[in-house]
């Protein structure tokens, strides 16, 4: 009896200084840095002043809620170098890869890295830090919305502003 209270002791204090990180201590757990960080306010800047590509690397289902407009859904699962939208970009274009927080968005910006790309991002907190800032998101259809994929419920304690869909 006594081996099983510590356990769930144990257990509870695991579970309980994940559930207190913030972004900046969930991306230093998961993330290497191997992809250089942009702001979700450089970004913004970038999104209304020059041209970029913006690249989502969440699923399509994550996608199909909400999106920063003007990004292309390359996924994650099944992503792939060979994909049309990929072929046509200059090694050299300036590329931000986000997903949910911004641990998938680096490895799919590695991956683009050891393809040749030289310019590519890590969008810091992916879109829930956009959404956080309370820059627009649209859906499927081009039409500006609060809902935000959150991935899982455990997730969607990161997203602070918008409506959490898992």
């Amino acid at each position: 009896m006594k081996q099983k209270t510590i356990f769930f002791l144990l257990l509870l204090i695991a579970a309980n200084s994940f559930a207190q990180k913030n972004m900046g201590e969930l991306l230093q757990t998961y993330n290497t840095r191997s992809i250089p960080y942009i702001s979700v306010e450089e970004l913004r800047m970038l999104q209304m002043n020059d041209s970029v590509v913006i690249l989502d690397s969440r699923e399509p289902n994550e996608f199909n809620v909400s999106h920063i407009a003007s990004a292309k859904n390359v996924g994650f699962n099944d992503f792939s170098l060979e994909e049309k939208q990929l072929q046509k970009l200059k090694k050299n274009a300036p590329i931000i890869v986000y997903c949910s927080v911004g641990i998938r968005s680096e490895q799919i910006g590695e991956k683009l890295k050891k393809a040749g790309f030289t310019n590519v991002k890590n969008l810091y907190g992916g879109i829930f830090e956009w959404k956080n800032k309370d820059y627009p998101v649209i859906d499927s259809t081009g039409i500006e919305t609060e809902n935000v994929h959150t991935f899982s419920k455990m997730w969607s304690k990161y997203l602070h502003a918008g409506n959490p869909i898992y």
